[in-house]
């Protein structure tokens, strides 16, 4: 939900013009900060942000999307095996035109992925369903040192440009394809797609058809810790969302996914019930993780009013709720509230700056800010902090069970 100034709102950013008094009031209550989620090098992707957040050295332990969403669907991911995310997006006039294919439903999304897997699939190549527009693409012998263009970052580019590429001097791994021989399939997948999906029934006559494939962020299976193992005092956890992304992340993380109803991944999902979910998990589990991805795809769509839409649905529905309820219970809860990453509107593409966080608690000592935005809880009294900082502020607070 992190964003710039725009000139049609008076120079506000969409978190500054939005009624926001769950956000402020927590602010107010809380201290804050600025927070670089970012690692230097690495690309601003919500996989690279949100992993940061839980504290992961991204520098030692990334691999890309396609081995978290491979554990978020429960696909067991063989050592010999790359993992792509492949989106299904739609291209026009030789451009990406979306990175979403026109918003597709899980129920679209698996029919054209499980066509597709049926016509290029092999012994070599697998296409596994997800959820809407996200899929795994499944290459045995892949080698992972390849260049891919992720879908959302080029809106309106020519998509023949953005084909993978080799890493140049990159090495050639004994078992595995060679770079080169990764990229040249990937490619020819990606044009045969098209045709396939060309004369596919779902897009006859769709003003916004499906009609490509569009594998990228692979990686092998990574090595990550617990949350259990970094941080003693969390024995049990819960990750809610609807973007198998971040579900993959909790799974490493050792955080029981909680699905919820009507959870979309959109502006239209079920903000009320991932509240409730929240307030439920935190009764019984140490830590929750709580994602909603739906200011991020309003930003990726250039979409000013329903970005700030979604701001006011996060703070009405999901943040004031839970700090309301919250604030009854004799046990003590911490709540950090904060942006994996900016998506401009006037951009739709990430962004790695930092982003602004604030963190409350009973009995913290309040900063002098007083309302919730990115140039407000960049004067709080944490400061910048740099990756792995902020979880550990979050983990260290005195005499708190961290809830």
């Amino acid at each position: 939900m992190s964003d710039h100034p725009v000139g049609r709102i008076g120079g506000k950013t969409p978190l500054e013009y939005a009624s926001t008094p769950a956000f402020d009031e927590l602010a107010k209550m809380g201290r804050s900060g600025s927070l670089v989620t970012i690692p230097e090098g690495l690309q601003p992707g919500s996989e690279v942000a949100n992993a940061t957040i839980l504290g992961y050295d991204m520098t030692k332990v990334y691999e890309g999307r396609g081995p978290l969403e491979a554990a978020s669907i429960g696909y067991d991911l063989a050592p010999d095996e790359l993992a792509l995310r492949c989106n299904v997006i739609t291209l026009s006039d030789g451009k990406i035109m979306n990175h979403h294919g026109g918003h597709l439903t899980t129920e679209e999304g698996r029919e054209l992925i499980t066509f597709l897997n049926k016509n290029l699939g092999s012994d070599k190549v697998k296409f596994i369903p997800g959820i809407q527009y996200r899929h795994l693409l499944i290459i045995k012998g892949g080698s992972k040192y390849i260049e891919c263009a992720p879908p959302h970052d080029h809106p309106n580019e020519a998509w023949a440009d953005l084909l993978v590429r080799p890493i140049e001097n990159a090495p050639v791994e004994e078992g595995r394809l060679t770079p080169r021989e990764t990229a040249d399939l990937i490619n020819e997948l990606i044009l045969k797609s098209q045709k396939l999906l060309a004369d596919h029934p779902f897009n006859k006559g769709r003003k916004t058809p499906a009609n490509s494939i569009w594998p990228w962020s692979g990686g092998y299976r990574p090595a990550m810790l617990t949350l259990q193992e970094m941080f003693p005092s969390i024995k049990t956890g819960a990750v809610i969302t609807a973007v198998d992304l971040i579900r993959g992340i909790g799974k490493y993380a050792g955080l029981t996914p909680i699905d919820v109803k009507g959870a979309t991944g959109l502006a239209d999902t079920n903000y009320e019930g991932k509240a409730n979910a929240a307030i439920s998990a935190l009764r019984d589990t140490d830590f929750v993780f709580l994602h909603v991805e739906a200011s991020d795809e309003a930003g990726h769509d250039g979409d000013l009013d329903l970005k700030i839409k979604t701001i006011e649905n996060l703070d009405r529905w999901i943040v004031g709720p839970i700090l309301e309820e919250v604030s009854k219970w004799d046990e003590p809860v911490a709540i950090a509230l904060m942006p994996d990453h900016a998506t401009p509107v006037e951009l739709r593409v990430h962004k790695g700056e930092p982003v602004p966080f604030t963190i409350w608690y009973k009995g913290i000592s309040p900063d002098e800010v007083s309302s919730y935005s990115e140039a407000t809880c960049a004067n709080g009294a944490y400061g910048i902090l740099k990756l792995g900082e902020f979880i550990q502020e979050f983990m260290n607070l005195k005499n708190q069970k961290q809830t």
